[in-house]
């Protein structure tokens, strides 16, 4: 096996991590930083360190990710399948991070492995796909939002007669811990996505078999470049999910990040499923905003997130197919 295909290959999963990083920091620390319950900088540093404390709490989702999804041939074919699978996610991350949406790099991910293998003749495991892409990503944003309604449903409950300046005052200092736990939850889902990525590279390149475990330089890395990205921070979606689905306070914001960090945890843990830290938290800050009036929540942002959320996989698998068509004229 070419140990230069093997170590580009490994060398663009670890930027793909960094861009997940920069795109989805905002996922953990947006609402903390619009309600002023942390610095922008104190955010994306605390971001930071989760992010990388989640990467070593588990490998049930890299396990999915290197096993479940696709069939990857041995040799440079297969190495190509997973470069052009790569630079699917990574472009499809770039275009929405310039245009402030927040998409889910999960999915793009997924829908680069997708397009990729059927552009090179490999099998997909469409019952794996289905199972835990798929029907998670059309059911944990209803989860999200449902669960968001619910949680600020209670506190409102629980919290009626306090005041409400001390209330907001406890809330905003509260929400440093629900930022960390959703930081540790996409550390936890997000960086073993890339370490399932980079276990395939070694399997295809000969040097790991199917089932080791999942080597410590592997988690240092993947854990490491999603760190930095968070801390290089994603102005651009943190605007949208910040502000521009609605003005949150800091219960809201508590409730929101409680939401999505419970969700995460419950489905790497329990199902294994890879699901995307964007759709949950968007979908909670939805159903929280719900709660002050069904109009409190910006419905045309929200629309236009949604609709990033369906054509990510798709736009993804064609960038990727299109990826492995030059690959393969040029090396293979």
């Amino acid at each position: 096996m070419d140990t230069l295909a093997l170590v580009v290959t490994i060398g663009v999963a670890l930027f793909f991590t960094y861009t997940n990083g920069f795109h989805d920091s905002a996922n953990a620390i947006a609402t903390s930083v619009s309600t002023r319950a942390l610095t922008p900088k104190a955010a994306l540093a605390m971001a930071a360190v989760m992010n990388l404390a989640g990467a070593f709490m588990g490998s049930g989702v890299a396990k999915t990710v290197s096993e479940g999804l696709i069939q990857t041939p041995t040799g440079s074919k297969g190495m190509g399948i997973l470069f052009a699978a790569l630079v699917g996610a990574i472009v499809w991350n770039l275009i929405t991070w310039y245009f402030g949406l927040p998409s889910s790099s999960s999915h793009a991910l997924f829908g680069g492995m997708v397009g990729a293998a059927l552009a090179g003749g490999t099998t997909v495991y469409w019952s794996g796909v289905l199972e835990k892409v798929v029907i998670p990503m059309f059911i944990s944003p209803v989860v999200g939002l449902l669960a968001g309604y619910l949680v600020m449903t209670a506190i409102m409950w629980i919290f009626r007669k306090a005041n409400p300046h001390k209330a907001k005052r406890g809330f905003r200092i509260a929400q440093t811990v629900s930022a960390a736990g959703m930081a540790l939850g996409h550390g936890l889902q997000d960086a073993q996505k890339t370490m399932g990525i980079v276990v395939m590279a070694l399997v295809i390149a000969d040097v790991e078999d199917y089932g080791d475990p999942i080597p410590v330089w592997v988690k240092i890395a993947c854990a490491v470049m999603l760190s930095l990205g968070t801390y290089a921070g994603g102005w651009r979606i943190m605007r949208t999910l910040g502000r521009k689905i609605i003005e949150l306070d800091p219960p809201q914001g508590f409730a929101a990040e409680t939401t999505g960090a419970s969700i995460m945890f419950t489905t790497a843990f329990l199902f294994k499923a890879p699901i995307s830290t964007t759709h949950v938290i968007t979908s909670a800050i939805m159903g929280v905003g719900a709660t002050k009036r069904v109009n409190a929540v910006r419905w045309g942002v929200a629309k236009n997130i949604i609709l990033g959320w369906f054509i990510t996989m798709p736009a993804a698998a064609i960038v990727a197919a299109a990826s492995f068509g030059i690959v393969n004229l040029a090396f293979l």
